[in-house]
């Protein structure tokens, strides 16, 4: 990580209080940089690219403190269904004192502008999950599996960021429903160019995301 990526989470961390009541932008990043110690030009300097750029750094750092908190995880215990449960719900349980901020950011990424944002971003978390979790496949099935948990991770964080149970434990359930219901498909991974056919446009894109 270099200073600049050092000092850039240092501010969106910063800021993300502030996005709940200010929104993903200017104000928030400006408050963040000053709680942080920093000037208004030195936030616009690291964040030209605005809101979205603050949305990206944001899922890059959450992505990179999952995989750090997956380390200390012995998913080599584990059954593979449990170890992308455990990074499903790791990835959120990190997030839950933002909840909020994560609702705007979706609401942001859902526009036309931000679809291919929103895509790379998915990808890069799916495929985060996969290699926590020891997956090796260099076929179809590498991206197969990365579409199918892509949509479970999307139905799951949307349960989430409305989900009122004590512990979010109606969240845990879903979780565990999603992943069954995937694994029980028999050869599944065999169907993947249908699987891809049929999920939303953004999904589709998955098959050219690891390129850029």
């Amino acid at each position: 990580m270099t200073d600049n990526d050092a000092l850039r989470e240092e501010i969106l961390l910063a800021a993300l209080p502030h996005v709940p009541f200010d929104g993903w932008g200017q104000a928030a990043l400006n408050r963040g940089a000053a709680d942080a110690g920093h000037d208004d030009a030195t936030a616009r300097r690291l964040f030209q690219g605005g809101a979205a750029e603050m949305i990206a750094c944001h899922s890059r750092y959450a992505d990179r403190i999952m995989l750090e908190a997956l380390d200390t995880c012995d998913l080599d215990a584990m059954k593979v269904r449990e170890r992308i449960i455990t990074a499903v719900r790791t990835r959120l349980e990190q997030n839950s004192a933002h909840r909020e901020a994560v609702r705007r950011g979706l609401s942001l990424l859902a526009l036309p502008q931000h679809a291919p944002l929103a895509t790379r971003l998915l990808y890069r978390t799916v495929d985060a999950m996969w290699y926590a979790a020891g997956d090796t496949s260099t076929d179809y099935n590498f991206y197969s599996k990365r579409a199918l948990l892509a949509g479970v991770y999307s139905a799951t964080l949307l349960y989430w960021l409305n989900d009122k149970s004590e512990g979010y434990e109606a969240t845990w359930a879903f979780l565990e429903r999603r992943v069954a219901d995937v694994l029980k498909v028999p050869k599944v991974m065999a169907r993947a160019g249908r699987v891809l056919d049929r999920l939303p446009d953004p999904f589709r894109l998955l098959r050219t995301a690891r390129s850029l």
